[in-house]
């Protein structure tokens, strides 16, 4: 046989074989890399997604908790790892925001290729129960009466929830004081105990707050109330409808994962996401299913990406 035919025939050879990879895909547990600690949310919604997802391929989906460096650690696993569709990120826009404020040693755009969204996480603006204020627009007035008095807490500066805050003082036209926490707890126990006056929370941190008396909410993130406070607006129903910060989390791959693997992800993703019982978790959560696809995903991811970049210069927020 000539050099040329056997270099044709590998190489046909090769990629039926690749072809034949995918079309049996998957062949073997997939690893679901969560970077963060186990037991939170984040890692509650891997474990509730991936277990259904194991469950309709046939093979596990093993979820691999791999916190530290503010999620870097475990992002850069994934972003090393073999494109082949055995190992998938637990990603959101906090990924999209690193990429500008954390400086990551891989870029969440070319080193990752989008599967897609799974939720929106719903935030609630939150405030002491002493402010005299009983709904948005008091809020807003009560503000711009007392610049740079008022103290708003986070989960230190440049995260999304600064950011979420920085965003309302463009859109509110106030000026809320930022005051950066190492952790999200401990600013709502300050916030419980007037040591700062407002805070924009994780729904699901904060409405057993709400609903003790601990806390007073006056709006939520969405295009629809939440059941678990059903007598609290909407920003838009609050008169602030410019104001819907996207806080999303979803999946991605390494990038070069093959796109029918991808797809096929992304489907069996958007089954999982229509199944009530799977719904009533997420919502008991402060999540709401959010499927978008790759293409969708990746369209959000620039939105995000736009977004943060605007809010650091408008704001003139100074990263370390």
């Amino acid at each position: 046989m000539r050099p040329w035919t056997v270099l044709a025939a590998a190489l046909f050879g090769g990629a039926c074989g690749y072809a034949a990879a995918q079309q049996d895909y998957p062949r073997k547990p997939i690893r679901w890399i969560s970077p963060y600690p186990p037991g939170g949310s984040t890692s509650t919604l891997a474990r509730l997604v991936g277990d259904k997802l194991g469950e309709n391929l046939g093979k596990p989906v093993v979820i691999d908790n791999r916190p530290g460096g503010n999620t870097i650690i475990g992002a850069e696993a994934a972003a090393r790892s073999t494109p082949d569709g055995y190992t998938l990120l637990h990603a959101g826009k906090t990924q999209v925001i690193l990429n500008i404020t954390g400086k990551p040693p891989y870029d969440v755009f070319k080193d990752f290729s989008p599967i897609t969204t799974l939720v929106k996480t719903h935030y609630i603006l939150v405030v002491h129960p002493g402010l005299p204020v009983g709904n948005l627009q008091e809020f807003i007035a009560h503000a711009k009466a007392s610049p740079k008095k008022l103290t708003v807490a986070s989960v230190s500066t440049g995260t999304g929830q600064h950011l979420m805050g920085e965003l309302f003082n463009i859109l509110a036209g106030v000026n809320l004081r930022h005051i950066p926490y190492k952790g999200g707890q401990q600013g709502l126990i300050d916030l419980m105990a007037g040591v700062v006056q407002v805070s924009f929370s994780n729904a699901i941190n904060a409405i057993p707050h709400v609903k003790a008396g601990r806390l007073k909410a006056l709006a939520i993130t969405g295009d629809k109330r939440t059941a678990a406070l059903p007598d609290l607006p909407t920003y838009a129903e609050a008169g602030l409808p410019k104001y819907d910060p996207k806080t999303w989390q979803g999946v991605v791959a390494p990038a070069g994962t093959p796109k029918p693997i991808i797809e096929k992800l992304s489907g069996e993703m958007a089954k999982i996401l229509t199944i009530p019982t799977i719904i009533e978790r997420l919502a008991n959560s402060g999540m709401e299913p959010w499927h978008t696809g790759p293409a969708g995903m990746a369209a959000q991811m620039k939105v995000d990406h736009a977004e943060t970049i605007h809010i650091i210069k408008t704001a003139n927020i100074k990263l370390d």
